[in-house]
């Protein structure tokens, strides 16, 4: 299979470490400073974004925020602003939607865009098209936000390509130059390469990205022994192989604990905040579920979970909470719990069936319904059930990584 020579035109757009240059264009004083979006300010809290100043000495996503400070000690540490980012979010995704309707988000801070048949393309190049990208958003969301561009043929190439100049660069990754960037990069520099599958190509000879892009089928087979070797194998050729989008199966919230909570009455508090979350998001998408599922992971790194189904849909907060209590009233309960999280499952498009709506099954749609209403117009937890009180420091407004599920229904809703 040779290298894909159509003409590159899907492009792949990126703000440079995200969170942070949001909070620097919000706030003039954290400009040109070593900032760190974090969780938790605490010593202990995690990372999400370090500015594009910090990244330079070494600060990365992932690290605690006093391993951040011992890199350099005046480092400036914020915690998150959910509104914030997706408001530049949408931002973006208006400007984008002027070139082309072809186009989705990855995470925030990604989307991707095709643009084969944009009636842009007829006047500009695509380079020309980025730099007009570039500047809007200087223009119309702020001069301190940068996004870094690729251009390529597929979602892979042109997601590699991004990454070739960060932050605030453009490259183009095609079948003239392919040869040439691919034996300057490392294996981990593919996003998809990590630390583990670096050991088993090098276990079967492939020591680089031209080595793998030179390496047949079956080379590559013995290396992931599985699927994952033809999709490599395509992918890296410029095929497009990533453009298939998997729906929501399930709904769900975690919380990392700070105080000492160890039996399942400590921690009905909390569940019922999860609870109460999960379900909302969940009614608010059109969606009721049949199961839960509830996982804890304890200070001492062990690990607990356990699922049932209900033989009708859940969709009553109060329904939802009482089955994952009982849930919960099934862990061993012996150590303090570092990290709670709820799952709503096997989910169904649409409201209850009409079958099961006798008279207090009315109710609880119709009240449900109100409590939905209320928090949506006036924010979230301004009514809630009562059991939820003495949690309601808990379950911050939190975006995911990796995902974009929370931002359609951010969108949608």
């Amino acid at each position: 299979m040779l290298f894909n020579a159509a003409c590159p035109t899907v492009m792949h757009v990126d703000i440079n470490s995200c969170f942070a240059t949001i909070e620097q264009q919000a706030n003039l004083f954290l400009r040109g400073k070593p900032v760190a979006v974090a969780a938790y300010t605490t010593s202990s809290g995690c990372i999400l974004a370090p500015s594009i100043e910090a990244k330079r000495y070494g600060i990365k996503t992932g690290m605690r925020v006093y391993e951040g400070r011992a890199l350099f000690p005046d480092l400036i540490v914020i915690p998150p602003d959910p509104n914030k980012y997706r408001h530049v979010h949408l931002k973006l995704r208006d400007i984008l939607s002027r070139y082309t309707d072809d186009f989705y988000p990855k995470s925030i801070d990604e989307f991707v865009l095709n643009l084969t048949k944009s009636h842009c393309l007829r006047k500009m190049s695509m380079n020309q098209i980025g730099e007009e990208i570039k500047n809007r958003i200087r223009v119309e969301i702020g001069e301190w936000i940068s996004v870094s561009m690729g251009i390529g043929a597929s979602r892979f190439l042109a997601k590699t390509a991004a990454g070739l100049k960060k932050p605030d660069g453009m490259e183009t990754i095609d079948v003239n130059n392919f040869e040439k960037i691919y034996k300057r990069m490392k294996l981990t520099d593919l996003h998809g390469v990590n630390t583990r599958n670096e050991v088993r190509l090098k276990s079967a000879g492939v020591s680089s990205v031209w080595e793998m892009y030179c390496a047949d089928l079956p080379t590559l087979k013995a290396a992931f022994r599985s699927v994952l070797a033809f999709y490599w194998f395509t992918r890296i050729r410029g095929w497009e192989i990533d453009n298939v989008e998997f729906g929501r199966r399930s709904y769900g919230n975690s919380y990392s604990i700070p105080e000492r909570l160890i039996t399942p009455r400590q921690l009905s508090p909390v569940l019922a905040k999860l609870v109460n979350k999960a379900a909302r998001r969940m009614r608010n998408s059109g969606y009721v579920a049949y199961g839960v599922h509830v996982s804890a992971s304890y200070k001492h790194a062990h690990f607990w979970n356990k699922s049932e189904i209900n033989k009708t849909p859940l969709f009553d907060t109060r329904d939802i909470f009482k089955k994952a209590f009982n849930i919960l009233t099934k862990s061993p309960g012996e150590e303090p719990v570092h990290t709670l999280a709820v799952s709503l499952y096997d989910i169904v498009k649409g409201a209850p069936p009409q079958l099961e709506l006798f008279r207090d099954t009315i109710k609880k749609v119709n009240i449900t319904a109100a409590m939905d209403k209320l928090n949506k117009r006036w924010g979230d937890y301004t009514l809630v059930t009562a059991n939820t009180f003495p949690a309601r420091g808990a379950v911050q407004d939190r975006i995911a990584f990796g995902g974009i599920k929370e931002l359609e229904e951010f969108t949608l809703g």
